[in-house]
């Protein structure tokens, strides 16, 4: 029996694939291992929104054969797609597959044996046209389920088109059956994921259905105890599925929505489809019917053209804006974008200066955001994250909760107080007879 271990870089829809995958290899009769467990067969899923993602995923090969020398490794995954001929030249890659051929590794690779030249199945992006089904399982507490891949936007900084293909959805009916599969595996809560899963709806190049009428059709499985959407869109996350999620059963009152600046300017060059009025409009939507909702937010800095005065217009539209959390991403140059070739370069010291500024202000809106919320009663679902003697799980407004840990608390649903922000600025809960009540 073949051993085989698998290594994700990248997004949470990375994560629904690689673990769709090792699915199909066990079920070959292929034994899934860690890492470290010597592995015959390597599989590294790649992402490639940044440079520091093509160098991880060197770094991880090199590993891979300090491990097992003789092990087969195979590279999977957007930078898979973009650069293959790259990737076959590093030391010790025997396979690269691509945005088409992924899901088919085992049927395409031929028993995984070695061969003199590395091995490159990766066709155009354009034959990128099938919509393949996946959710992770057994990983995480909580299910990364795909429900979309590809985007027909062209912003100017995106690789993403390039590397994963136009927009194409999984039907409402066969999303709602893999919820039901993942209900009946004890999991309680499901992630939505996808590359523009505002979009969904797109099959053969035609929309057939609407996200909307996804979130009213998945909010009656049973079982799932929560929903939460990963990343959507501001114009297209509508007032409708806003307003629904405020009354929903199971919809959580979190949303990640990508702004990537505050300033008009600096959208319009990079080929977004809205304006800071708009993000406005969501941001508020949301706070008036949800006040406890928690709001995270992508930001570009240092895109080019972006000056001092038009990043502080970012960093003042963000600090009065009621958000809970920043992920800052510090622009990096990709091949075969428009940004690539604009004027106006921003020195790489001035982006790194300004990621460092948004990154505090991150943590004093994460900060502010978590004491707006002490003395309240929120549900955790703990996970299998213990660190100090302490578990961890994320409240439905994704508040990071750490309490003492008991392992009948993995993967259970308790109602707690939130007490006091720890000094790892994690809420701590005081009231263990109130946490560790059993059923």
């Amino acid at each position: 029996m073949k051993k085989v271990a698998f290594y994700t870089l990248g997004c949470k829809l990375n994560f629904s694939e690689t673990s769709t995958i090792s699915r199909q290899f066990e079920e070959k009769g292929y034994l899934k291992v860690d890492f470290q467990e010597n592995p015959d067969i390597f599989i590294i899923n790649t992402c490639s929104v940044t440079k520091n993602a093509d160098k991880k995923c060197k770094k991880i090969v090199k590993e891979a054969k300090k491990i097992s020398p003789n092990s087969y490794v195979t590279i999977i995954g957007c930078y898979a797609q973009l650069k293959p001929q790259e990737i076959s030249e590093i030391e010790g890659v025997d396979a690269v597959l691509g945005a088409a051929e992924k899901f088919r590794l085992i049927e395409l690779l031929d028993d995984f044996a070695k061969a003199q030249e590395t091995k490159v199945l990766a066709s155009e992006i354009q034959e990128a046209t099938v919509f393949n089904n996946a959710y992770s399982i057994n990983d995480r507490t909580r299910t990364f389920l795909k429900v979309q891949d590809g985007c027909n936007y062209g912003c100017a900084f995106c690789t993403i088109p390039l590397a994963r293909g136009k927009s194409r959805s999984n039907t409402i009916e066969s999303v709602v059956q893999s919820a039901h599969e993942i209900a009946a595996t004890g999991v309680k809560e499901i992630v939505l994921t996808g590359v523009n899963i505002g979009d969904f709806g797109i099959v053969d190049g035609k929309r057939n259905e609407r996200f909307a009428d996804l979130v009213y059709a998945l909010d009656e499985v049973e079982g799932i105890n929560r929903l939460r959407i990963s990343s959507i869109e501001p114009n297209l996350l509508t007032n409708e599925i806003i307003s629904f999620a405020a009354q929903s059963k199971r919809f959580v009152p979190h949303f990640h929505v990508p702004l990537q600046s505050g300033s008009n300017t600096i959208l319009r060059k990079m080929g977004r489809r809205y304006l800071r009025e708009l993000y406005v409009d969501r941001v508020t939507k949301i706070k008036t019917l949800m006040p406890h909702a928690c709001i995270g937010v992508d930001v570009i800095v240092g895109f080019p053209g972006e000056t001092d005065e038009l990043f502080l217009e970012t960093y003042n539209f963000l600090n009065e804006l009621d958000i809970s959390y920043l992920h800052v991403f510090t622009y990096s140059e990709r091949a075969n974008t428009r940004a690539a070739e604009m004027d106006e370069v921003v020195p790489m010291k001035k982006r790194n200066e300004r990621s460092k500024m948004l990154r505090i202000l991150s943590e004093k809106k994460r900060r502010k955001f978590y004491t707006e919320n002490l003395g309240q009663t929120f549900t955790v679902l703990f996970e299998e994250d213990v660190e100090d003697g302490k578990i961890h799980g994320f409240t439905e407004n994704y508040i990071r909760v750490a309490a003492k840990y008991d392992p009948m608390l993995i993967n259970e649903l308790k109602q707690v107080t939130l007490d006091q922000i720890n000094d790892k600025g994690n809420v701590e809960v005081l009231e263990p007879e109130f946490v560790f009540e059993k059923h």
